[in-house]
């Protein structure tokens, strides 16, 4: 089995791509391509009766390739079908870094696989906890229920919204705007970060758009996702691009995380950088834009 270490829940998440989990050649060398995670998907890529043959390929995958900093995600079968058990034992066998719960719409099933994942780390001797767990939110039910999702487990990570079942849930269809899913998309951000996770937009299907696709990843940006889930590595250049600080973000994250801690050490709460007030309130998004600054080589200093 190629080491990993274990999995952090904080790590720098701009890119999701998705691959079928069925397909040796696809996944072999899915590292080279520069996303941060890869989503292996054991769901909706493959056929009814090719699961078993979809398992076997990703266990082989897990435990012989070397994808090295990408992390490797698993998106298994939704909880309405009989295959879900099968696929978690899978995943933790072979060491996925996260599992992807499908069509997630309670607190609920997050626990239900939680359990599983548990059971499984234990007959598999994996370390206790070690396997993270993300949802995705596919219908109203799921989005209503967002903030309970999101808290319902130490092992989540995050929350992806999924398009393509949500506009059919709603009856509606992708317009250039974004309008049919801002709602949706905003209610999922409150809710992951008053529950401290991470919160993905959906997948962007029409290649040829590529005016679209640009538009809606800075619309993602605005908004405050922290990444953006791709269905081709043609996709993942402009996303890196977008969710990378500007130099100016980081001189001035910079400055504000160092003028706090001075002011702390002297007992000032509130202070000014550059004319303009800081508090306590601006330093977890200053300390975030290092952190992502140094995870993409932009930022060398000793802040974080």
């Amino acid at each position: 089995m190629i080491p990993r270490p274990r999995p952090q829940k904080d790590r720098l998440r701009r890119t999701m791509m998705f691959m079928n989990a069925q397909k040796p050649g696809l996944i072999k060398d899915a590292y080279i391509y520069g996303c941060d995670s890869i989503m292996l998907d054991l769901e909706d890529a493959v056929a009814e009766n090719q699961k078993d043959s979809a398992r076997f390929s990703l266990y082989h995958a897990l435990k012989t390739i070397d994808y090295g900093d990408t992390e490797v995600i698993v998106r298994i079968n939704g909880l309405d079908t009989p295959h879900w058990q099968e696929d978690i034992r899978v995943c933790v066998a072979g060491g996925a870094d996260g599992i992807r719960i499908a069509k997630c719409e309670s607190a609920q099933d997050v626990k239900t696989v939680e359990k599983a994942v548990e059971e499984a780390e234990e007959e598999f001797g994996v370390e206790k906890g070690r396997t993270l767990l993300m949802a995705a939110l596919e219908s109203p039910k799921g989005i209503l229920n967002a903030y309970e999702i999101c808290a319902a487990s130490d092992r989540m990570l995050g929350v992806a919204i999924s398009g393509g079942d949500f506009r059919k849930c709603m009856q509606t269809k992708p317009t250039a705007d974004g309008i049919d899913m801002v709602t949706a998309r905003g209610m999922m951000l409150i809710a992951a970060r008053a529950a401290g996770v991470q919160c993905f937009d959906t997948v962007f299907t029409d290649l040829d758009d590529e005016e679209g696709f640009r538009a809606e990843v800075l619309q993602n940006k605005a908004m405050g996702f922290d990444g953006k889930s791709l269905i081709n590595p043609k996709q993942i250049r402009f996303v890196h691009e977008v969710f990378a600080p500007t130099e100016k973000e980081i001189v001035q994250a910079e400055q504000m995380v160092r003028a706090y801690r001075e002011n702390v050490a002297k007992g000032l709460g509130v202070f000014t950088v550059n004319g303009k007030m800081v508090d306590i309130a601006f330093i977890p998004g200053a300390e975030r834009t290092l952190r992502l600054a140094k995870a993409v080589g932009l930022y060398e200093g000793d802040l974080v």
